[in-house]
Order: C-alpha cells, then structure tokens, then sequence
C-alpha cells in the first residue's frame, strides 16, 4: 500500500471504523485508540489495497482489537473482584497476624503487579486469573507459545524477587 492509497484509506474509513467501536464500547477515546491501532496494522502489514478488502480487513482488526481490549478489561475486574472478596471474607475476623500477613502479602503483590512490565502482566493475569494455557493465551495475544512461556517465566522471576524482599 502506498502512501497516497493509505491518506485515502485513511480519510475514507477513520471515522466509519471508530464510530463503529465507539457503538461497541461506548467509550470515543478508547474507540479512538482502537482506530489508530487499526491503521497502524494495516500499514505495518503492507497489504495489496483493495477497497471493499481493505475497508472490510479495517473492521475485522478494529474488531479484535476491541475485543482484546475488553478480554483485559474483564480479566482486570476479576482480579479485582476475587481480592474484594477476600476482603470480605476477612473483615469478620478479628486482627491476626494471618490478616496482617495476608494484608502485607496481598500490598506486596499489588506493587509487584503494578511494577511489572505490562506484557509479562497481561501473560501472568491471564494465565493465574483466566486459567488460559500458554497456547490460548499465545493465540489471543498473537504472539508464539514460547513467547508467552517465557514472558511468565520472566514475570514469575519477578514476583519471586520482589516477594522474597519484602520479607
């Protein structure tokens, strides 16, 4: 594709793909972002442009994009969820040390999480919160097995490091 089917595609179709992701999500900024990324996929794959294929090629990818987007998301509440609900669980019992273990742990954790570079994050939650293989998860990151292997080796290193500091 060059430069100048690539302006047109672009002004052509901006707006259209994210409309189109604005009305799945409900969120223009994030449909923005999704949009962009889109583009930038179609370029850095220099396919043949070809109207309809390309405009209907714009759509499917925004439309992963998307849905990877929420996967995340929905992975994130979860985590979030299952923590909340520790808590919950917790809070009728009386200050111990296992709560106050629990609640140092549960910091320590959330720090490593936060610190953590965001691909081995993604690789780690996906894998311990959404049980997803190293296979599955290489599939919906679009990356190879033994990338998401090493990534949550990486991640794993990371914890173990952070965690055994903190004691």
């Amino acid at each position: 594709m060059t430069k100048e089917e690539f302006k047109i595609c672009f002004d052509h179709w901006f707006d259209e793909v994210r409309n189109y992701i604005t009305y799945r999500c409900g969120d223009p900024d994030l449909a923005t972002d999704v949009a962009q990324e889109a583009f930038l996929k179609i370029w850095e794959k220099n396919i043949e442009f070809q109207e309809s294929r390309t405009k209907g090629l714009l759509y499917k990818i925004a439309n992963e994009l998307w849905i990877s987007q929420y996967r995340k998301s929905v992975s994130a509440k979860k985590y979030q969820f299952s923590f909340n609900l520790k808590e919950k669980v917790l809070e009728g019992v009386n200050e111990t040390e296992d709560q106050l273990y629990y609640q140092e742990l549960k910091t320590s954790y959330e720090q490593a999480l936060a610190t953590m570079p965001e691909k081995r994050r993604v690789v780690f939650l996906m894998s311990r919160m959404d049980n997803l293989t190293y296979q599955e998860i290489a599939e919906r990151l679009s990356v190879s097995a033994k990338a998401v292997e090493k990534r949550m080796n990486l991640a794993l290193k990371d914890l173990r490091k952070i965690l055994s500091h903190e004691k």
